[in-house]
């Protein structure tokens, strides 16, 4: 199955200008003032970071979220970096499957092959107490667009350019649960 069949026009649009994203964000991040410590996340918030050998094993893994930059402007939060929560990839008869299982904000979506270095997830929001999203394209509001890259030898970031809501790039970084 191809993304490129898939994809709605708005999600096109932000992963085609990830690039754009990932400039504001970091200047913003580096200019206004921020929560947590953005210093130590090395490699994640490195846009060039990305590996060979994208594809990360099934199984059970930790994941935060990192928001970078401030669709406020220079009045918000120039990053915020968020606690670790449970996640999940699976393999489905469809592909591999990313799922967020915890907190507020719950991205899930199957992940597409794109080359070594990339796959592309397109999936669907769920928040609060909603049930595990599982529409992409049924609601513009909840479609996710991300780029899943391999940042280290058992690291991965999912890079959300222009989220919705707060940030103007999300990165979501997975590490396997049973370690790291």
């Amino acid at each position: 199955m191809d993304w490129r069949g898939i994809i709605t026009a708005a999600d096109r649009d932000r992963y085609q200008r990830r690039d754009a994203a990932w400039s504001l964000a970091l200047q913003q991040a580096r200019r206004q003032r921020g929560s947590g410590d953005l210093d130590s996340l090395g490699a994640l918030i490195d846009p060039y970071a990305g590996r060979s050998d994208v594809a990360p094993p099934p199984g059970a893994y930790r994941c935060r979220t990192v928001k970078l930059g401030s669709q406020g402007g220079e009045e918000g939060l120039g990053y915020v970096v968020y606690g670790w929560f449970a996640c999940r990839i699976e393999q489905t008869p469809r592909g591999l499957k990313f799922t967020k299982l915890t907190g507020s904000q719950r991205p899930s979506g199957l992940l597409f092959p794109e080359n070594d270095r990339h796959m592309l997830l397109l999936g669907s929001m769920a928040l609060a107490q909603e049930p595990a999203a599982n529409s992409y394209g049924r609601n513009p509001d909840r479609d996710l667009v991300a780029v899943l890259e391999r940042v280290g030898d058992a690291r991965w970031r999912l890079v959300l350019p222009w989220p919705q809501y707060e940030s103007n790039l999300d990165l979501i970084e997975l590490v396997p649960a049973s370690g790291g």
